[in-house]
C-alpha cells in the first residue's frame, strides 16, 4: 500500500514537472514569437483580417482575408466566412474600416545616396508606410550619383538594404550617354531596374542630362526586348515672350506659370508621340510602352494622348494629387512650396484633370514626390523662379486623393485603381496591386469619414515637414494599419522595430 502511494506521488510529481516545463516553453515561445519578428507589430504569420468593406477586383464586399507566409491564401464574403470552418488562428476585425491594396507609388524621389540630407531611404519609406504605400518606385535622379548603369544601380541597392519599410523597386535613367549604347542599356535593364526615366527638357540636376527624341526612339526599341516601360518628362523649353514690369514679380506664381507654358507640354507630347507609333502591335518598338508623367495641361495635351491611345500606340499617363487639389490662383504670394514643373494651372484646368480622371483618360496617380532641403526652398525669399521645386507629399496622397474627389464622386474601387491596380501593372510588380488569393499580402487600412488637421502637431515622417504645401489643410482619410507582405509595419500611430521591406528588381 505505503509503495503504491510513493509511485502515486512520483506520478504526480513527474506529471507536475512536465506541466510546467511544457508551460515554461510555450511561454517561451509566445515571448520569441511575440518579440522575435521585429519587422511587424502583430506576432504572427498566419492571421484573418475582417472589415465590412473590403475592396476586391470583383467590388466591395464584406469578409475577410486570410494571411499565411506573406500571401494572400484566401478572401471569403461575411456570408462564407460564418459557415466555413475557419483554422484556429488571430482574427482580427476592423469594422466599418476600408480595406484595400496597399498604394503603389511608381513616382518617387528619395534622393538616397548622395543626397540623404534631402530625404533618404528610411524616412521616405517610413512616410510610405504611414501613408498606407506599401511599395515605392524610386527615381533615377536627385540622388548622387544617378541611377544610369550597373554601377550607380548596386550603389542604390546597397543604400537601401535594411533600411527601407516598405518594398522598394528602381527607375534607371535613360541619358544621352547611354541611350545610343544598347549593350549599356542592356546591361542596366539586366542589372534589375524596372524600366527607364528620361527628361525631354532640362532636369536640373547635371548628371541626368535631357535627351532627344532620337535617344528616346532608341530607348524604346532597346525596352521592347524586355517589355518594360520609358517613363517621360514631358516638357520642351521654348522661347518665350514675358513683357517686363511689375505683374512679373518673382514672388508671384503667376509669374512662375507664365514660364512653363503649356506649350511645352504639348510640344513636347506631339514630338513623343511621333516615335510611340513603333510601340503598336507589328511595329518595330512592340513590347515597349510609353508612361508620360505628372501631366499638368488638360487640354491640348490631354487631347493628343487620347487619340494616340485610339490608335494603338502603347501609352498611358499620370497626373499628381497636388494637380487636382490646388490651382494657380489660390496660390499665396511668395509661398514657394507650390513650385513644381510642370506648374500647377488654373482652376478651368484643374476641373479638367478630374473630368479626365473620372472618364479614365488619366490612367493612374503618383505623388511625385521631390523634397529638399528647407534653405533650397527660398520661402524667406519667395522667389519662385530661382527656388527648387518639388511638392512634399509622400504620406498624405491617399487622403488628400480622397478628400479632393469626393466632390467629384470618386469611388473606393476608383481610388485603388489609380494607386494599386495600374501602378502594379506598369512597374511589372504582378505580385501586388489587389486583394486576391496569391497575391502579396500588402494592405491598407484605413478610415475615409475621419478627418484630420495637418498641422504641426500632426506627425509626419518624411524629413521635411516644414516645405510640404499640404500643411494647414484639414483633410478626410485616416490611414489606421499599413501591411508589407503580411508585415503590420505600420499601426496606430507606430512603426515596426526594424525596416524589413523588400527590393523589387526586374528579372
Amino acid at each position: 500500500m505505503e509503495r503504491t502511494l510513493l509511485q502515486w506521488r512520483l506520478l504526480s510529481l513527474l506529471a507536475l514537472i512536465v506541466a510546467l516545463f511544457s508551460l515554461f516553453f510555450a511561454s517561451r515561445s509566445f515571448q520569441q514569437e511575440t518579440q522575435g519578428n521585429t519587422c511587424s507589430l502583430l506576432p504572427h504569420d498566419h492571421f484573418w483580417i475582417s472589415s465590412k468593406r473590403i475592396v476586391t477586383p470583383d467590388g466591395l464586399i464584406s469578409g475577410s482575408v486570410e494571411v499565411k507566409g506573406g500571401i494572400i491564401v484566401s478572401v471569403v464574403k461575411e456570408a462564407d466566412w460564418y459557415k466555413s470552418q475557419r483554422s484556429r488562428v488571430k482574427v482580427i476585425d476592423y469594422g466599418e474600416a476600408v480595406l484595400m491594396p496597399g498604394l503603389i507609388d511608381v513616382h518617387a524621389h528619395l534622393d538616397d545616396p548622395g543626397r540623404s540630407e534631402w530625404e533618404g531611404f528610411p524616412s521616405g519609406t517610413k512616410a510610405a508606410a504611414a501613408g498606407g504605400i506599401t511599395t515605392l518606385v524610386d527615381m533615377p535622379l536627385n540622388s548622387c550619383p544617378s541611377t544610369v548603369s550597373p554601377e550607380t544601380l548596386k550603389l542604390k541597392i546597397e543604400a537601401a538594404k535594411n533600411r527601407i519599410h516598405v518594398d522598394v523597386g528602381f527607375w534607371g535613367g535613360l541619358v544621352p550617354d547611354n541611350a545610343l549604347n544598347s549593350s549599356a542599356l542592356e546591361s542596366l535593364l539586366d542589372a534589375g531596374v524596372l524600366g527607364l526615366k528620361s527628361f525631354m527638357c532640362p532636369s536640373g540636376i547635371n548628371d541626368f542630362p535631357m535627351t532627344n527624341i532620337t535617344h528616346i526612339e532608341e530607348g524604346l526599341s532597346v525596352l521592347a526586348k524586355y517589355k518594360r516601360p520609358l517613363l517621360v518628362h514631358a516638357e520642351v523649353e521654348k522661347d518665350l515672350e514675358i513683357e517686363d514690369g511689375s505683374d512679373n514679380d518673382p514672388r508671384s506664381y503667376l509669374t512662375y506659370l507664365k514660364t512653363r507654358p503649356t506649350s511645352w507640354e504639348e510640344g513636347a507630347i506631339r514630338n513623343l508621340l511621333s516615335v510611340t507609333k513603333n510601340t503598336r502591335i507589328g511595329g518595330s518598338a512592340e513590347g515597349a510602352h510609353v508612361h508620360i508623367v505628372h501631366l499638368s495641361d488638360a487640354s491640348s495635351s490631354l487631347d493628343m494622348i487620347k487619340e494616340a491611345k485610339g490608335k494603338g500606340d502603347s501609352v498611358t499617363v499620370e497626373t499628381c494629387p497636388h494637380y487636382l487639389a490646388f490651382s494657380s490662383e489660390e496660390i499665396p504670394k511668395g509661398d514657394t512650396r507650390f513650385k513644381c514643373s510642370p506648374p500647377i494651372r488654373d482652376s478651368a484646368n484643374r476641373e479638367k484633370l478630374w473630368e479626365a480622371m473620372m472618364e479614365g483618360d488619366i490612367d493612374m496617380l503618383s505623388s511625385d514626390h521631390s523634397p529638399t532641403k528647407p534653405e533650397l526652398k527660398l520661402m524667406s525669399d519667395g522667389n519662385f523662379l530661382k527656388a527648387w521645386g518639388g511638392i512634399s507629399s509622400l504620406q498624405f496622397v491617399l487622403p488628400v486623393t480622397w478628400s479632393y474627389g469626393k466632390k467629384y464622386g470618386v469611388t473606393l474601387e476608383q481610388v485603388a485603381s489609380w494607386w494599386s491596380d495600374r501602378p502594379s501593372k506598369l512597374a511589372g510588380l504582378h505580385s501586388k496591386g489587389a486583394i486576391t488569393v496569391g497575391k502579396h499580402a500588402d494592405i491598407v487600412i484605413w478610415e475615409p469619414e475621419v478627418e484630420f488637421d495637418l498641422d504641426e502637431d500632426h506627425p509626419i515622417h518624411f524629413k521635411h515637414p516644414s516645405i510640404s504645401a499640404y500643411l494647414g489643410r484639414r483633410l478626410s482619410g485616416k490611414v489606421v494599419s499599413t501591411f508589407v507582405r503580411g508585415n503590420l509595419v505600420f499601426g496606430e500611430g507606430k512603426h515596426a522595430s526594424d525596416a524589413c521591406g523588400s527590393l523589387q528588381l526586374a528579372t
